[in-house]
């Protein structure tokens, strides 16, 4: 069955934290689509929306420093910390909205707090997977593990702005708790089950480190990416794509829909959806494309693609048309970041796999930066032209880092094609 890309499921510990995921990323996405709408209309500033969307990854800065703890504490015990402080978080925000003193300043108080562990979701639980799968298992795992996010996306657009028009925010957010719940129990249920043996790890060097050397190790984690092309030149890309990428689909989708098509947040709803609907499709067919493409051409090429089609997305002038092209949009993105994150879990040592992805994630913090920066140009040349600008950008700089890494990432016989 390692043929199949359902193959992970064979691993007792999969079985559990795919769930726990899934679960935990709906909640998130639900909460990330009625918060930004309701600071959107409570203050119908643009500036202010861009604030609450970038506040949700200003964690980023503390991704390495939570890297090096999770490699300590264990990966399964720092996600299921993780998940209880956003349940807390949830269950806070009730308790101001019971009380009717919500308000768009403690929605922005609350964003932060949660910023400063979400961006390192993904990183730790893809590190823990790697401590608990066979290697020849990782890219269908990675791609099972991105269906959590694509199908959160989904479903927290349609359920969370459904549930939100209909009942109010305190309704809402019963479910969201609920959820978180059930996805620290399965998460406590997941870290039971057994790591694989790695038969490197007893001689890599940074395993005999002192246990309270946590600076040093925080080094030599940054040192240990720095030295190697591969995944420098994916470390770059992860700054790309943050930069210029992804703040029309993490941020700004809500000023899309009210400002630039009239609509309500059924609108939003379906904008969000589109996107995630086209990632969803890049995931399912990721193991099948990363077996007829070498796995660093996936990523390029898959990129390209992305920026290409939210070229064309800042130009429709109707809504359907920038549904269509998020589809398309949202394909290509999951192919170029699934084989970014199995390209950077092969090429570094499981030992070490928490700090690597933990400076993985640092590179998300260009997305609160290219968020804020885009507020500010949309209100002096326009969203299209924002959009459109961000996108070239963008294109631009993926040949740039084919040029620059030609030999490491584009040849067939280059390392982070045979690794």
């Amino acid at each position: 069955m390692h043929s199949s890309w359902l193959a992970p499921f064979q691993v007792r510990t999969f079985r559990f934290q795919w769930p726990a995921a899934l679960i935990t990323v709906w909640a998130l996405e639900m909460e990330t689509l009625i918060l930004g709408w309701y600071v959107l209309v409570q203050t119908g500033s643009v500036v202010q929306l861009t604030i609450f969307a970038s506040f949700l990854y200003f964690g980023t800065l503390c991704a390495p420093l939570l890297g090096v703890v999770a490699d300590r504490i264990g990966h399964g015990n720092t996600l299921a910390l993780m998940r209880s402080w956003y349940m807390v978080l949830a269950t806070t925000l009730l308790a101001f909205a019971v009380s009717g003193q919500l308000s768009p300043g403690v929605v922005l108080v609350i964003a932060f707090l949660n910023g400063l562990v979400r961006p390192s979701d993904l990183a730790i639980r893809s590190a823990f997977m790697a401590g608990r799968l066979p290697r020849e298992l990782l890219s269908g795992a990675m791609a099972l593990e991105r269906m959590t996010i694509d199908t959160a996306r989904i479903a927290g657009a349609l359920v969370g702005a459904g549930l939100f028009a209909a009942l109010g925010i305190a309704p809402t957010y019963v479910l969201i708790i609920t959820l978180y719940a059930l996805g620290v129990s399965l998460t406590l249920a997941a870290k039971r089950g057994a790591p694989i043996v790695d038969a490197g790890a007893a001689a890599y060097p940074l395993s005999q480190k002192p246990r309270n050397a946590f600076w040093h190790e925080l080094k030599e984690g940054l040192a240990y990416v720095w030295a190697r092309p591969v995944l420098r030149a994916a470390m770059w890309l992860a700054v790309l794509a943050n930069l210029t990428g992804f703040p029309l689909t993490n941020g700004l989708l809500p000023y899309a829909a009210r400002e630039v098509y009239q609509a309500d947040e059924r609108g939003l709803a379906l904008l969000v959806a589109s996107f995630a609907t086209g990632a969803l499709i890049g995931s399912l067919t990721f193991w099948a494309a990363s077996r007829r493409m070498p796995l660093a051409r996936l990523m390029l090429g898959g990129a390209a693609g992305w920026y290409a089609m939210l070229a064309i997305c800042a130009l429709m002038p109707t809504i359907y048309g920038a549904a269509a092209l998020l589809v398309l949009a949202g394909l290509a993105q999951s192919h170029c970041m699934i084989a970014m994150v199995v390209l950077i879990l092969r090429a570094a040592a499981p030992v070490v796999a928490g700090r690597v992805m933990g400076v993985r994630i640092l590179a998300i913090y260009s997305l609160p930066m290219g968020i804020l920066a885009a507020g500010w140009f949309i209100e002096r040349i326009g969203f299209s032209a924002t959009i459109f600008g961000y996108a070239l950008v963008g294109l631009g700089m993926v040949l740039v880092l084919t040029l620059r890494f030609h030999a490491d990432l584009w040849r067939v016989e280059a390392p982070a094609n045979s690794i």
